[in-house]
């Protein structure tokens, strides 16, 4: 559906990582169920593929070119090994589901094609401000797209 369903705004120099597991609970909580989670090779870590399983999902998260199996010298967690054996043994099965991650990318590009890429507000407030409408409303967008194409009543309760 390319819907956003969690946000984190950061300043244009902020490393991405740190921001996988507060976005994938922020998700979890806001009622999503999680089925699989795709991401690319800076999300990897034992804590963030554990962040994923506790939340019954499959993460989807390819390993560098540098990972190795467990050694005396660098002890991987077993939910790391066993996402790396799945990943050396099972390539193109762990590939397919990874290549869900263009989904993201596709988001990006009908947010930025719709609502522009830059910001035009000046303060720091105002740009995050900015930023967050323009998801809301691209999310608002893709409700309505969806009512259309699928032929769906939404039904709005009285707490909103």
């Amino acid at each position: 559906t390319n819907i956003v369903t969690s946000v984190e705004i950061s300043d244009g120099y902020s490393n991405d990582h740190g921001y996988f597991k507060p976005l994938l609970e922020a998700a979890a909580e806001n009622g999503f169920t999680l089925k699989e989670v795709s991401a690319d090779k800076a999300y990897l870590s034992g804590e963030n593929l554990l962040t994923t399983l506790r939340h019954e999902a499959i993460p989807y998260i390819p390993f560098k070119s540098n990972s190795v199996p467990q050694s005396r010298y660098t002890p991987k967690s077993q939910v790391w090994t066993r996402m790396f054996e799945f990943y050396n043994l099972h390539r193109a099965e762990f590939l397919d589901h990874y290549h869900q991650r263009s989904n993201i990318e596709t988001t990006f590009h009908m947010i930025k094609a719709k609502f522009g890429q830059r910001l035009r507000s000046k303060s720091l407030t105002a740009q995050i401000n900015e930023a967050l409408c323009k998801v809301l409303c691209h999310n608002l967008c893709v409700v309505i797209q969806s009512m259309h194409e699928l032929n769906i009543t939404p039904e709005f309760s009285n707490a909103a």
